[in-house]
């Protein structure tokens, strides 16, 4: 059975497995691009700060990564990619659909974790001995894209 070939049931869960892929990717490329953009002003005025600035601007890419593995966990457990695809009923697309969303609206939050990174370059340019008390602050945010994954992680693996 071909990929194009899905009932309803599997077309809902690979709507589901694609959003949370697309979500969380959308908000880390907000977020990192915030970040970015906060770190090419003080890269400017002083390049010796990129690694510093890097790692910052990393920290809101971790929740597109996050989705992307909801994303392939989904069409595993579905059969999708390894060819032992069964058909299924509507109530099972919805189940796996249901699983995908937590990071697919957890993923969101590398937005609000890319303006604390930006804010935290701000704490590097003008403060850099204090510049990991920023990063402390995007690591709160974390937290919340972490529980997202978990909870999509144990709904995922609790499908029968």
């Amino acid at each position: 059975m071909g990929i194009f070939e899905l009932t309803t049931g599997g077309a809902i869960g690979m709507l589901g497995a694609g959003l949370a892929v697309c979500l969380a990717g959308a908000g880390s490329a907000r977020g990192t691009g915030l970040a970015g953009e906060a770190g090419t002003g003080l890269l400017c005025e002083d390049p010796s700060k990129f690694g510093k600035v890097m790692i910052l601007q990393v920290i809101p890419g971790t929740q597109g990564l996050y989705g992307l593995v909801i994303g392939f966990l989904c069409l595993m457990r579905m059969g999708v990619l390894n060819g032992t695809y069964v058909d299924m009923s509507l109530q099972e697309g919805l189940r796996y659909f249901a699983a995908c969303m937590p990071i697919a609206g957890g993923g969101i939050s590398a937005v609000a974790q890319g303006r604390v990174a930006a804010g935290s370059i701000n704490i590097l340019a003008r403060q850099p001995e204090h510049w990991s008390k920023g990063m402390v602050l995007c690591i709160v945010v974390e937290f919340y894209a972490i529980l997202s994954l978990l909870a999509s992680i144990m709904m995922l693996l609790n499908i029968g």
